[in-house]
């Protein structure tokens, strides 16, 4: 897998990915048709491409030239001092294999400037949380209802410093 910024022409194969990543993910905890209500919400074409076209902003697919494995969406945030992850996923059959962290690395070159890198994650995604931590994040908040009103989606607010790195 090569790590590269996404385009148009991946948008299918990104939300392809989305909604198989977070059905393994997450039906086991929140059920699936939340999780279908989640992915119309969050992940519709046009939000993809809105993202996608987002200034100050990185949207970046792990790609072996067959397939889109892994997806990374990261936002300037604070003038620049602040990376805000939005999202970065592995297909369910590619996790562990350090796509992940291949990913996580190009997000945090993509913002040089940059003192913190900042995510949300869903409390019970043990699997990710531990990722995180295991990549040098710390918690520095909680949430109990991720996005608008009352979700219910209780979720870890983690945060990286990058200033000893550079």
């Amino acid at each position: 897998m090569f790590v590269r910024t996404a385009g148009e022409r991946d948008l299918g194969a990104i939300r392809t990915l989305l909604v198989e990543t977070w059905h393994a993910t997450y039906d086991a905890i929140y059920g699936a048709g939340r999780i279908n209500e989640v992915i119309d919400i969050w992940y519709s074409p046009a939000k993809l491409k809105a993202s996608l076209e987002r200034p100050n902003a990185e949207f970046l697919v792990a790609d072996d030239s067959k397939r889109i494995g892994g997806v990374a969406h990261a936002e300037s945030a604070e003038g620049g001092a602040v990376v805000d992850l939005h999202q970065l996923l592995v297909a369910p059959d590619l996790q562990g294999r350090g796509i992940g962290g291949m990913l996580l690395d190009k997000v945090i070159e993509s913002f040089p400037e940059a003192r913190a890198i900042r995510l949300q994650v869903a409390e019970q995604n043990r699997r990710a949380v531990a990722f995180y931590l295991g990549n040098g994040f710390v918690q520095i908040g909680r949430t109990d209802n991720h996005g608008s009103g009352q979700s219910g989606i209780a979720e870890l607010i983690l945060e990286r410093s990058l200033s000893a790195e550079r």
